[in-house]
Parts: C-alpha cells; sequence; structure tokens
C-alpha cells in the first residue's frame, strides 16, 4: 500500500527533507510552535452594566434552577451553570441533552433524532454501514469519526488517542445516557485545543433506592434486536450503577450484519458529604460485516447491493477509570480522574485495490484472492487534575478555575499482510507485515481561567492553556520506490516536541433572570495525526511536507428562556482554519488520493434553537396535554481562501442544515416528529463534480422524516413503536477512500422498530 516514506511526526520540519532515497534520518527536536498573540477583543457590552437591574440574585444559582425547570417543561436544550464542578462555562456556547426526555430510536443510536436538535450538527451516518459509531461535526468541520472533536464519557476520553488518532470507535448506548454536553468553539480551554469542540456523555447512576434495575428489549426492521439491562442503587455510603446491552442487526444491505456487546460498571463511595471516590470499567466488543462501497451508477442502480462479502471489522475496547472529588469548603473543591484506554482495531479485507466498482477477483485455480489484515492496538493513560475556588473582589464573587493534564500513549500499526483467501471472519496471516510501526504521544497541559464579575450583569472569563507535546515513531513500512523493494526503516526513532500556548476569553451579560448575551474568542490547534501519516489506499500518497493545523474560533449570541413559553439560541460564530488538512485527487500516469494541507479557509454563519411551547406555554391549558414545535437551523458559509484552492467550498461543509420538530404529550402518551434537511456538499477541496471511482464527487441533499412514539403503563412499563426514515429516502453521507469503502458508503432506508421496557 502506499504511503509517505517519513513517518516523523513532526512533518513541519521536513521542508527540505525531499530526497525519498534518503532512508535512515533523524528529526531534529525542539521544534517550538508557539501560538501565543495578542488577543485583542472590544468589551462591547460594558455599557448594559449601567442598565443592569440590582434585584437580580447570583448567577449561579439563577442558571442552575432555569435550565431544568426550562428543560422539564419544554423537552428542548437546556444550558449548563456559570460553573459546574470545577469549569467554568460563563460565556461559552453550550446546550445539554437529557435523554429520557427524548423520544428517539436509541436502540441503534439514531443521532439526527437525538442529539439532532442541536443546531448545525452534520453526520457521517457509518453505525448501520460497516462502522462502529457515527462522526458529527459542526459549523463545517470535519465528520469523519468525530475527528475534530473532544468526545468523552463521565468527563474522560473515550477515543483511541486524543492528538495522536482521535477517531471514536466507542460510544455508550443511549439507554445508559443521563444527559449529553456539548462544548463549542475551541473545546473551552479546560478540555484541550480541539477545533470542532468537546462532547461528554454523561451516564446514568444509581438509584436512591437499595436495588433498582432496568430491562429494554428493542426488535425492528432487517432482524434487528437490541437487549439493555441495567441495575444501580445505593447502600448506605455507596452507589452503583452498571448496564449490559446487546445488539444483533442483519443489516438494511447485503453484507452488513454485526453483533455488538457492551458493558459498564461504577461505584462511588462517599465516606461523608465532602469527599466522593469512584471507579468505572467500559467495555465493547463487536463484529461487523462491512458491505464495502459502491460508485454513483451503482448506487443509483441499488444502494442495498453490496460487491464486498470478505471485509470484516472488530474494535474491543476497555477502559478503566478512577475518580476523586473533594468539597474543601463551601468555596473550594478539586477533582482527580486518571483513565487507562486498552483497545484494539482489528480488520481483515479484500482491499480498495481497483476501486468499488471492482469485483472481487477470482484466481486460475478458483479462490478469491487473498484478503489483507490489519491490526491497530491502543494504549493510553490520561491523568487530569481540577480545582475551583470562588473568592471575593471588588465586593462581587468571581471564579477561579486551574488544571493538569498529563497523557501518554502509545499506538502499534501493522498493516499489508496477506491473509486467507475465504470468506469468514480470520486473521491468519501467510505473509509478513508491509507495514509494522509503533507511535508514543506524550502530552503535559496546564490551563487557567478565571471569571471576573463586574457588577451584577457583566463578567469576562479570560483563560490560557500550554500545550507541550511529544511524538517519537519507529519501525518500518512499505517503500514505494520503483528500485528496491526493501521496507523503509527507522531503526532510530524520530522525535518531534513542539509546544504551544493558546488563549481564549469569555464574555456573558445578563439581560434578565433567564436571557443572557455572551461572546467567546479563542484559538485552536490541531496536531497531524497517525491516521494521516500512514497509508490509505494502495495508489495514494502523503505529502511530505504536511503541516500542523490551527484555528481561531469566536462566536457571539442571545440565548435564554421566556417564562415557560420560548426557549431560544441565536448565534453568529466565526472561524479562521490554518493549514487545514484535506484529501485531493492527482493524475500522474493513474489518478491517486494525495493527503495534504488543502489551504486556509474561513467558517462563518449562523446558528439558531427555537422551541415554542404552546399548549401548557403560550396557551396556559392543561387539558388537552402538552404540545412544542422546535425548529434547529445552520447556515455555514465555509470557503478556502489561500493555497491552491482558494474560492473553492470546504468539503464536508453543507451550507443549510435545519430539523423542524413537533413534541406532545397527554398523560402517559408521548409522540415526537422531525424533519431533516442537509444540504448537498463536496467530498474533497478540490470541489469534484463527478469521478468514475466515486472517491469524490459531490453528496447530494437529502431529506428525512422520523417519527416516534411512547405509552407508559403505571410508571414501570414503557411501549416505543417509530419508523425512522418514513419516506424510504435513498441518500448517503460519505465519500471514502479507505473502510469502510471505498467509494459510497449508503445510508440506511426506511426501518420500524418496536419496544418494551420495564423498571423493577
Amino acid at each position: 500500500m502506499g504511503s509517505s516514506k517519513n513517518y516523523n511526526l513532526c512533518l513541519s520540519q521536513r521542508e527540505g527533507l525531499r530526497e525519498r532515497k534518503q532512508k535512515k534520518s533523524i528529526l531534529r527536536t525542539a521544534h517550538i510552535y508557539n501560538m501565543s498573540k495578542t488577543i485583542i477583543f472590544s468589551i462591547s457590552f460594558l455599557f448594559f452594566t449601567s442598565i443592569c437591574k440590582s434585584q437580580i440574585s447570583d448567577s449561579t444559582n439563577i442558571l442552575k434552577e432555569v435550565v431544568i425547570e426550562t428543560y422539564k417543561a419544554m423537552n428542548g436544550i437546556g444550558r449548563m451553570k456559570d460553573d459546574d464542578g470545577q469549569i467554568i462555562y460563563t460565556g461559552k456556547k453550550n446546550e445539554v441533552l437529557v435523554i429520557d426526555s427524548l423520544d428517539a430510536n436509541k436502540a441503534i443510536n439514531n443521532t439526527r433524532q437525538i442529539i439532532g436538535r442541536i443546531p448545525g450538527l452534520n453526520i457521517i451516518e457509518t453505525e448501520s454501514g460497516g462502522f462502529t459509531a457515527n462522526g458529527i461535526a459542526f459549523r463545517g468541520l470535519n465528520p469523519y469519526q468525530s475527528i475534530e472533536t473532544n468526545t468523552r464519557q463521565n468527563g474522560y476520553n473515550v477515543s483511541a488517542d486524543i492528538f495522536g488518532y482521535n477517531e471514536a470507535y466507542y460510544l455508550p448506548p443511549m439507554e445508559a445516557v443521563k444527559s449529553i454536553t456539548f462544548l463549542h468553539g475551541a473545546s473551552s480551554l479546560a478540555f484541550g485545543p480541539q477545533i470542532g469542540g468537546m462532547i461528554n456523555y454523561e451516564l446514568k447512576e444509581g438509584s436512591n433506592k437499595p436495588i433498582e434495575g432496568t430491562s429494554s428489549e428493542t426488535v425492528g426492521s432487517y432482524n434487528m434486536f437490541n437487549s439493555f439491562t441495567s441495575i444501580g442503587g445505593t447502600i448506605k455510603k455507596i452507589n452503583y450503577y452498571g448496564f449490559i446491552q446487546y445488539r444483533y442487526f442483519e443489516g438494511w444491505r447485503s453484507n452488513s450484519e454485526q453483533r455488538q456487546l457492551s458493558g459498564f460498571v461504577g461505584i462511588k463511595y462517599n465516606p461523608n458529604e465532602n469527599i466522593q471516590i469512584g471507579i468505572e470499567y467500559t467495555t465493547l466488543r463487536n463484529t461487523i460485516r462491512m458491505p464495502g462501497g459502491l460508485t454513483d451508477s451503482l448506487f443509483n442502480a441499488d444502494p442495498k447491493q453490496s460487491l464486498r462479502s470478505r471485509n470484516w471489522l472488530q474494535s474491543p475496547w476497555n477502559i478503566l477509570a478512577a475518580n476523586i472529588s473533594y468539597k474543601i469548603n463551601d468555596n473550594s473543591s478539586f477533582n482527580f480522574k486518571s483513565s487507562f484506554l486498552y483497545s484494539e482495531r482489528d480488520l481483515v479485507w479484500r482491499n480498495e485495490d481497483g476501486g468499488p466498482g471492482v469485483l472481487d477477483s477470482i484466481t486460475p485455480d478458483l479462490a478469491y484472492v487473498a484478503r489483507e489484515v490489519e491490526h491497530e492496538y491502543f494504549r493510553s493513560i490520561t491523568n487530569e487534575f481540577r480545582f475551583l475556588t470562588n473568592y471575593n473582589f471588588a465586593q462581587q464573587k468571581q471564579t477561579l478555575s486551574i488544571g493538569i493534564r498529563y497523557a501518554y500513549s502509545f499506538l502499534k500499526r501493522q498493516h499489508g499482510a496477506d491473509g486467507t483467501t475465504g470468506s469468514d471472519l480470520d486473521y491468519t496471516t501467510t505473509s509478513g507485515w508491509g507495514g509494522n510501526m509503533n507511535f508514543y504521544n506524550t502530552n503535559i497541559a496546564p490551563f487557567i481561567e478565571n471569571t471576573f464579575r463586574l457588577g451584577k450583569c457583566f463578567s469576562i472569563t479570560p483563560g490560557l492553556r500550554y500545550e507541550y507535546l511529544s511524538s517519537i515513531a519507529d519501525g518500518y513500512d512499505e517503500n514505494e520506490e520503483e528500485d528496491s523493494t526493501n521496507p523503509y526503516v527507522i531503526s532510530d526513532m524520530q522525535k518531534c516536541s513542539r509546544s504551544f500556548l493558546i488563549g481564549g476569553v469569555g464574555l456573558q451579560f445578563k439581560t434578565s433572570e433567564a436571557t443572557n448575551i455572551y461572546s467567546n474568542l479563542s484559538q485552536s490547534y490541531r496536531p497531524i495525526s497517525y491516521a494521516e501519516l500512514t497509508p490509505f489506499g494502495t495508489i495514494a500518497k502523503i505529502d511530505p511536507n504536511l503541516k500542523d493545523a490551527s484555528a481561531d474560533n469566536i462566536d457571539m449570541g442571545y440565548r435564554g428562556s421566556i417564562k415557560h413559553i420560548l426557549n431560544f439560541d441565536l448565534g453568529l460564530f466565526y472561524i479562521n482554519y490554518k493549514n487545514k488538512i484535506g484529501t485531493i485527487y492527482k493524475t500522474d500516469t493513474v489518478t491517486y488520493a494525495f493527503r495534504t494541507n488543502t489551504g486556509n479557509a474561513e467558517h462563518k454563519g449562523i446558528e439558531t434553537y427555537i422551541e415554542l411551547n404552546i399548549l401548557d406555554g403560550l396557551i396556559y391549558t392543561h387539558k388537552f396535554g402538552k404540545l412544542s414545535i422546535y425548529n434547529s437551523y445552520a447556515f455555514v458559509d465555509a470557503h478556502y481562501i489561500s493555497g491552491e484552492f482558494a474560492g473553492n467550498e470546504v468539503e464536508y461543509a453543507p451550507k443549510n442544515i435545519e430539523r423542524i420538530g413537533l413534541n406532545y404529550k397527554y398523560n402517559y402518551f408521548s409522540f415526537n416528529i422531525q424533519y431533516s434537511y442537509t444540504a448537498s456538499s463536496f467530498g474533497d477541496a478540490g470541489n469534484t463534480k463527478f469521478a468514475e471511482d466515486a472517491l469524490s464527487g459531490i453528496i447530494p441533499s437529502y431529506q428525512l422524516i422520523d417519527i416516534s412514539s411512547s405509552y407508559r403503563i403505571k410508571e414501570k412499563y414503557q411501549l416505543r413503536l417509530g419508523v425512522n426514515n418514513l419516506r424510504d429516502e435513498k441518500y448517503f453521507t460519505l465519500r471514502t477512500t479507505e473502510y469502510p469503502g471505498p467509494g459510497i458508503i449508503p445510508s440506511i432506508g426506511r426501518m420500524i422498530y418496536f419496544g418494551i421496557s420495564a423498571t423493577f
């Protein structure tokens, strides 16, 4: 398989290394990337201080009360209070979804139903098409496997490596999730430098009873069966919760069946009201048959067909986490989290030779050609310490948050070995590895943020985060030079170290007890990942001068609620994305994919969420139940402003994303219908409209309707019935050069599901 010949992880230092015949080179260390800038941000809201009403009480208590009450009344989007735990949210764009309040297909994690209300959410739907988890992104960023998003569970990372391989192969089953928190911009300085922000899945806890359990069984189209069982409770000073989930799905397409078993157990010990100690273990086991990709003509003829029957993927995932929280006094507390990830990604497939339209080859002895085997092993440990204190200054409460992260990760990547000629799941190799690489990352990152309250209405929250990142690579990989068949060997470890300082400032002005104006400016950074350094196609190539990316993020808006009638968030955003990494297509003797820095880009647009409570709100009556409507809309204008593709649209950045929904509840019955529209976008920076191999081209717009309903019986039982993709729309969200393709990955058609759950 083709690859860049140089695997040092600081490719920005390789400007002069263009001679591919220099097989061994030691990259000089001490590359310092200082992103320190003077943050010049006009504080234009100060004049509002003079009109602030003195009767407005402390902001922390107000936001906590408003978010919870408004959310329960309207079943919509809530927001975090000014600070929660040891994290400051003041002036930052954020949303919270309480999962149990939503009618949606949680058995297969239907992303557009569950979190589709978040404005601008763009989804890569691969969970039912040969992969383990749908990818998401906002504001025109890359949604593939959520690589530009910091993905967390209970506050700790669940991706393989937050810098080297930030792909989410595991997500918790939605039936186990209590709430999901989204933080936009640069992921907040408290979480890291990711350009796309942070998403945290907060799992449920045990009830106050000594023991309480739930059981949920769901069946659906294409022989879908999902079983979820949880148990939890509180015994004296110990709270415990655990679940086990099994899912089988034959698949909408041929050759797309999958089995998944996931589990979790968490125990929290509270020796007194000030201390909490916890330990958690998460596991995932899965087996997925990947049906492969299609060309445009094949998709138009029959999107359910498959030309691959021998492609398999497994991603066994294990996460062990420990946590301690201590309340020092009424004003100060700290938290320490430590997590250890021990996981894999194993693949055996008939690789992408010839493209998606080529049939699986038969040799003269009437056997299939040998498949390719790949293994990746992930080992990482992350420790995060956070401290928050409230103090008085200028007769106002101020809030200081500080912390530090230490993370170490190791990845072994083996690929290019010949496998068997069979069709079953078999990782047996019949040749040596074409590439056997080791990658190491060490990250140390302290941060500091402080909320300064100027009067009772206005606050400003500046912050800084320092990142030190050391990357090391050794091993060997395939040699693409025609004059040699020997592998490219890194006999001495090649090391790259860089450090950078990023800053941010958030502004917030309270216009009433339940509404505020917010604005945030923050810097962000994205180092080159392992996935961008290693082969992704037989004739694919990687730019030897690939550089790290960075961005400046600005957003501002007006949000809040008006009584129990209106819930809203109206905002603007701007991203200046530098050295964006993408894939383009070049032609030499053949056409090949080329991964490079595609240029600088600007992302700007509008994000709006409006929810109107009609019955039991605008019309104050309980006689006919509760009725609300919502509209989640985003306009994204993302264009390259420099480089070879200046003026082109950014790939995977649809201009319009809209979701309109209606909720109705009467006694024990509830109902939701949602319409989703996603505009067309391009699959590459060159804005290719059509390509024979389908690796690039337009991703057409699509419109979907989802319906979900539930009925409770005696508070202990619940029946669920729903239809996803009611109109049976034929659409896709991904063109890819690699697995689960290559080519077009069709999304699932109409699906009907029915479920029953009980609490005991």
